[in-house]
């Protein structure tokens, strides 16, 4: 997992145990995939932890990472993973 300073505006991917992606957007990025791996971060990923970041990028602003956030939700799968790839992550 890179390191990404407190306060800064970070997309994030996770990779769940079953091979699944979860994204997301916060602002401390440690402190939220410790939340999501002690069952409290979100619905989808308290059933398949542990989970680990695989990706993170990011934005000069909330409101631009909510927004790649939301476009990387539209994404199929391989898409997913070819942004990943494109943008400095990946499969890991």
């Amino acid at each position: 997992m890179d390191r990404v300073n407190e306060g800064e505006h970070v997309l994030y991917v996770l990779e769940c145990s079953d091979g699944t992606y979860y994204a997301g957007y916060t602002n401390n990025l440690e402190r939220r995939v410790k939340v999501h791996n002690e069952g409290k971060g979100a619905k989808y990923t308290k059933p398949r932890r542990p989970v680990r970041c695989v990706f993170n990028e990011t934005f000069e602003t909330k409101q631009e990472a909510m927004r790649a956030e939301y476009a990387f939700k539209q994404l199929r799968r391989v898409e997913k993973i070819d942004y990943m790839k494109r943008n400095g992550g990946g499969r890991p």
